[in-house]
């Protein structure tokens, strides 16, 4: 069952019950009320009914019991009667001076003679009670006078079923008005829940539509209620769903790439070396082609050797602990530039290496490794024949932070492609790569290498113009490191 069906029958349901409570209860309480009422003018016509008994009673006592009764009886019947009620008189051994025939005939002589007997149980003066007869309802009255020898026990029988019948024309009035209440009230409690309910009908197709495949929906519900919430924190979660379904594919697109060139990276050096070796088993060749197989063979053995050490170093590097120390740059400029210098005369590339005084917390090998690979990076981007440029700066910053750039004026990179160069086994180029003996895992390390030592990479480049590498290097743990040597140093001053 739909929710909005249910919140149509429970909402109609609860006011059914409801409006039929709160008629029951108003009818009840009135009809009780007019009883009440005619209870107390009973009461009332009773108290006269004896007053008026006993008034004649005395002034004809002296003539006997049964005269004085009998008098008293004919002066006082029609005053007592005239608002339509009916007087009896018993005696007080249950027999009747008057209106036996009609409480007999109707059948109530026994209720009577209930209300007597509980008269003369419980000690009280007078007791009425209500009965049916046929269509109609009567109410006895009974009131006991000592002005007799003996008690006599004065009654009246009231009708009362002009009450009953305005209860029930009542009652016939509020189901009526209660059914057309029902029937306009259902028709807008339906439509009621229907618009109440159509923000999750909505969000519903939505969540449909996402599950096959329409991924870039959303709900537009912008409501401040449970239900705007409820909206905005599903557009939350799509979009957190389709993130991880990019990262997914991405992330299965890098192992499919991985897997695709470390195949085609092994490919290329052992279809040499079977290559050769199988030239060198089966067919006679002279020492010089034997001595140029032998150095293939050995050449593509050490390529198979580094890409394995590179592979090993990129797996293992961040899970054997960093040892880190303060490390000045000065220290990492003459490195570098006494190893790139002869490379850079090589190719023909004019660079410059120029780093300010600083220093750095980390590994020297890996920081070194790390500045290698940017420059061999920056001279591979360089085409033959024309005049390179490629300059290392480092500068510290005013938060205190330590910035290194590489620049070279070399080919660059496309714009989408920036985002994938730091892949294992990833190339801008592939054909031009592996000539110049790279195998994509350089970048890939050198990413690695920045996020051991907490820093941040920034690449900036535009093809035909060159490329600028900006490695930042936190100074927090530096800083720290400095204070509690001034520190120290204070402390033994």
């Amino acid at each position: 069952m739909r929710f909005s069906d249910k919140l149509f029958l429970t909402t109609t349901a609860l006011l059914t019950a409801i409006f039929m409570g709160f008629g029951i209860w108003m009818l009840s309480s009135n009809f009780t009320q007019l009883l009440n009422k005619e209870i107390e003018r009973g009461n009332s016509e009773s108290r006269m009914f004896v007053f008026l008994f006993e008034m004649g009673y005395r002034s004809t006592e002296e003539f006997g019991e049964d005269y004085a009764v009998s008098r008293t009886l004919d002066s006082i019947t029609h005053s007592v009667e005239r608002d339509g009620s009916r007087l009896f008189v018993l005696k007080d051994d249950g027999s009747y001076y008057t209106g036996e025939e009609y409480v007999a005939g109707w059948g109530f002589d026994q209720e009577v003679a209930g209300l007597v007997s509980s008269l003369k149980d419980a000690g009280n003066t007078y007791g009425y009670c209500v009965r049916k007869f046929e269509d109609a309802y009567y109410m006895f009255m009974v009131s006991v006078t000592s002005a007799a020898e003996k008690p006599l026990y004065l009654g009246l029988c009231r009708e009362l079923t002009p009450i009953y019948e305005d209860r029930q024309n009542l009652l016939r009035q509020y189901r009526t008005a209660l059914l057309g209440l029902l029937a306009v009230g259902s028709i807008g409690i339906y439509g009621l829940s229907r618009y109440i309910t159509r923000p999750i009908r909505s969000l519903d197709r939505v969540a449909k539509q996402i599950a096959d495949g329409r991924m870039d929906l959303r709900s537009y519900n912008k409501s401040s209620d449970e239900i705007g919430e409820l909206a905005r924190s599903f557009n939350r979660m799509a979009d957190r769903l389709v993130e991880q379904a990019e990262a997914k594919a991405l992330e299965a697109k890098q192992k499919e790439d991985f897997t695709a060139a470390f195949a085609h990276e092994l490919k290329t050096p052992l279809t040499s070396i079977i290559g050769y070796a199988d030239m060198m088993n089966s067919m006679k060749i002279s020492e010089e082609e034997r001595a140029e197989a032998t150095f293939y063979i050995y050449s593509q053995g050490k390529r198979l050797e580094s890409l394995s050490h590179k592979l090993l170093e990129l797996v293992s590097m961040d899970k054997n602990p960093l040892e880190q120390r303060l490390i000045q740059t000065k220290h990492l400029e003459e490195n570098i530039r006494a190893t790139v210098r002869p490379i850079w005369m090589q190719r023909n590339i004019r660079g410059k290496v120029d780093m300010d005084k600083g220093t750095i917390r980390g590994d020297m090998e890996l920081l070194l490794s790390l500045l290698y690979n940017l420059l061999d990076n920056a001279a591979k981007a360089m085409d033959k024949g024309e005049q390179g440029f490629i300059l290392l700066k480092g500068s510290s910053l005013p938060n205190g932070d330590y910035e290194i750039k590489v620049v070279d004026n070399g080919r660059g990179i496309p714009q989408e492609e920036i985002s994938r160069i730091t892949e294992a086994f990833y190339m801008v180029d592939k054909s031009r790569s592996r000539k110049e003996g790279g195998a994509g895992i350089g970048m890939a390390l050198c990413y690695k290498i920045i996020k051991l030592h907490g820093g941040m990479l920034q690449i900036d480049s535009k093809l035909g113009e060159g490329t600028v590498m900006k490695v930042v290097f936190p100074a927090g743990t530096a800083k720290k490191e400095r204070t509690n040597a001034r520190k120290k140093k204070t402390k033994q001053g």
